[in-house]
């Protein structure tokens, strides 16, 4: 594709066109020039292709494979497990015809709460750029494209879609932009997506200093900087700054401020021009991977069963584990029959198999009996999709009160008890003292009751280490005082985050950063510096083979890591050289504004907030409807994994719903509900009816697309 000639020949309608989205996935094809559309599709931990109209439900989804979500994948220290899994999944994407990836994200986990934090790698930015890195390359070798998200500070839910996050650039720089900056630098990631959320009072899809002097001109970014669904504000000041994709597209008024922009002199031909050449760039690469005719499903469902047992973290275990198979063993506890193996929102896979701990128990004849008959009771227990998903932050850190009295009720029979844990973010676990084993499965992939099983009964090694820190509770995170409560969102911690926050403070901690037991044991040499490179020799001393972590740290911060696996007596010599550092300082300084004004309600107005008039609250009412009847069709539905799926959509469509901006939800409607709309709505919800009627009537007036002048 000869890029510079095509540019030369564009209309401004057809690069007005071609930097907005079209039907919800897709990039809006130049007929007259031979310009093929781009397939995108959810998700970091599988593919979510829809078949539908664009409405994040996974009951309109193809089938694909559901692989173990990053809370867990972080957790097995091994990048070669992403890298597998990005193969994998690219090998679905040829198959359905998806060009590029929305995937990974690896915004860091500042707070535990954070509702997205299952699709999310980890509190330190080293593991967080590694895994993340390899999982790119993985797509990227089989020729599909890549979105690395959210960029950036998008560490929050409740107010994701109009939030300001508040930092110093300090904090930015050598926390959370870190692992971005290691992925772009190391692996050339076909596209960034920017977050929704300001930062210090700019929009992220507004931002020069974030998408232009930072990514492009310091790191060495060269490819397609896309928003997120709805995170547009507007769009001339956008393609200034350096976001060229505006998605998921279809709202003429960002067409209409383009073309109206080049005719006024607010929008330089040179922004726009620039845009359309990263985009064709980005379509001759990735449009020309030719589709596959099948896929190893059977494989890829082995693969997602042997990274998830390689994540798995054994947390505490008094010698009950692994089971020999002569006890008697009671089961209990809601997540045995009905795991819950992925996170809820736009990342939820239809999966092509689902293989629960109880399938995986029945298909190895594993008898079980009564706990008044039992030596040791198996609990499946964990957090639910109820307290956690995209599009809201968790209330609490609680373990769910009902599963923690059947526990304590279990406890009083005085038998062992093994907790299989399943939840995409650390909970406090009152019991843990109590129980002889704790196996944390964090969220595993559609094949994860088979992994469960290999590894009670020992025929996997738990190898996983903790991603992020377990507090003792939600009162010793640094941020809980504030965390999700307002629309600015104060980093006042600075880099005290994670384990960084506990060592410093000495804060004692339920399982630190790094954590994992094992069924075998191993012992390691101190750390010895030659030259910018650290040696030591990892010896597995017990009866099994496994894997074990080496961890390096300087300066109390993680500076590299290596997973070996040993049979017993082996030995392994690792040697990891630090990357080198970046010796630059910032400013630790940043300006707390203040809160907004809920009244009068705005198009930034969080979309609960129109409660407050009597107007408002009729619209807020008929716009929930649609997840009221969601709900409700779920309801009536028969008992199996699509009325759950059902059940998860219409939750997280709420949540989504509640959350959400006009603006926003705009920009993300398309010619649903158009712009006018999204500010008629605002002038009723304020009592103005004239000139909520005078927006309804006034029509967005811009040229047919392209695709549509055929």
């Amino acid at each position: 594709m000869d890029i510079e000639k095509i540019v030369l020949q564009m209309t401004a309608e057809e690069k007005a066109a071609l930097v907005s989205g079209t039907d919800f996935m897709y990039t809006n094809p130049i007929p007259r020039l031979g310009i093929p559309s781009l397939c995108m599709s959810d998700g970091p931990h599988g593919l979510r292709k829809q078949t539908g109209s664009g409405d994040n439900g996974v009951s309109q989804s193809e089938k694909a494979t559901a692989f173990p979500t990053a809370a867990a994948t972080a957790s097995s220290w091994n990048p070669e497990n992403l890298r597998k899994m990005g193969e994998a999944i690219a090998e679905e994407c040829l198959y359905y015809g998806v060009h590029t990836l929305l995937g990974p994200g690896v915004n860091i986990k500042r707070n535990p709460l954070c509702g997205r934090n299952f699709e999310y790698f980890s509190e330190d930015p080293l593991l967080s750029g590694i895994m993340g890195a390899a999982m790119v390359e993985g797509v990227q070798s089989k020729g599909v494209g890549v979105s690395l998200k959210h960029f950036a500070l998008n560490n929050s839910e409740n107010y994701r879609f109009m939030g300001n996050s508040v930092a110093s650039e300090d904090t930015m720089r050598n926390l959370y932009l870190k692992p971005f900056e290691y992925i772009v630098k190391h692996t050339k990631p076909a596209t960034v997506m920017c977050a929704y959320n300001q930062i210090n009072g700019k929009c992220c899809s507004e931002n020069r200093w974030l998408l232009t002097d930072v990514l492009r001109n310091e790191w060495g970014f060269e490819g397609v900087v896309m928003s997120d669904w709805g995170a547009v504000k507007n769009r001339v000041p956008s393609l200034e700054a350096g976001m060229d994709l505006e998605m998921p597209g279809d709202t003429d008024i960002c067409r209409k401020w383009i073309l109206d922009g080049l005719k006024d002199g607010s929008l330089s031909q040179e922004a726009l021009d620039n845009a359309c050449r990263n985009i064709l760039r980005w379509i001759d690469r990735y449009c020309r991977a030719e589709r596959t005719s099948e896929v190893d499903w059977e494989a890829h469902n082995e693969l997602a069963a042997e990274i998830a047992a390689d994540s798995a973290v054994l947390m505490t275990n008094d010698g009950v584990l692994p089971i020999s198979g002569n006890e008697k063993i009671a089961v209990a506890g809601p997540l045995f029959a009905n795991m819950r193996y992925q996170g809820a929102g736009s990342s939820m896979i239809n999966p092509m198999f689902e293989n629960s701990p109880e399938s995986e128990f029945r298909s190895r004849n594993v008898k079980t009996v009564d706990i008044a008959e039992c030596d040791v009771v198996l609990y499946f227990g964990g957090l639910t999709d109820e307290y956690e998903s995209e599009g809201g932050d968790r209330d609490n850190m609680r373990f769910p009160e009902d599963q923690l009295s059947e526990i304590e009720e279990i406890l009083k029979t005085g038998k062992k008890i093994v907790v299989v844990l399943f939840g995409g973010s650390p909970v406090e676990l009152p019991f843990c003292d109590k129980v002889s084993a704790i196996l944390n499965m964090y969220l595993p992939g559609q094949n994860g009751g088979r992994a469960v099983y290999e590894l009670l009964f020992g025929l996997k090694n738990p190898s996983g280490k903790l991603a992020e820190t377990w507090p003792m509770s939600y009162e010793d995170v640094p941020s809980c005082g504030t965390f999700g409560k307002n629309v600015n969102e104060i980093y006042s911690e600075g880099r005290d985050v994670g384990y960084r926050y506990y060592d410093k403070h000495n804060v004692p901690v339920r399982f630190p950063f790094g954590f994992g037991l094992s069924y075998t044991t191993f012992e390691q040499s101190v750390w010895a510096k030659e030259g910018d490179s650290y040696k030591t020799k990892v010896t597995n001393t017990g009866s099994r083979y496994g894997g074990e972590v080496a961890e390096l740290y300087v300066g109390g911060e993680l500076k590299g890591f290596k997973k070996v696996y040993l049979n017993p007596g082996e030995s392994a010599e690792v040697v990891i050289t630090p990357e080198k550092e970046d010796t630059k300082t910032y400013s630790d300084r940043y300006e707390v504004p203040e809160e907004p004004e809920k009244y009068p309600l705005t198009l930034e107005s969080r979309f609960t907030d129109l409660k407050q008039t009597f107007m408002g609250r009729i619209l807020f009412k008929a716009v929930l409807s649609v997840a009221d009847k969601q709900e409700k069709e779920a309801r009536r539905m028969p008992e199996g994994p699509e009325k759950t799926n059902k059940q998860k959509g219409a939750a997280f469509l709420r949540r989504i719903l509640e959350s959400n901006s006009l603006r926003s939800m705009s920009m993300s409607a398309g010619r649903s509900f158009p712009y006018n709309f999204a500010c008629g709505f605002k002038e009723l919800a304020n009592g103005h009816l004239i000139k909520g009627i005078r927006c309804f009537t006034s029509k967005i007036k811009v040229p047919k697309l392209p695709k549509e002048e055929i």
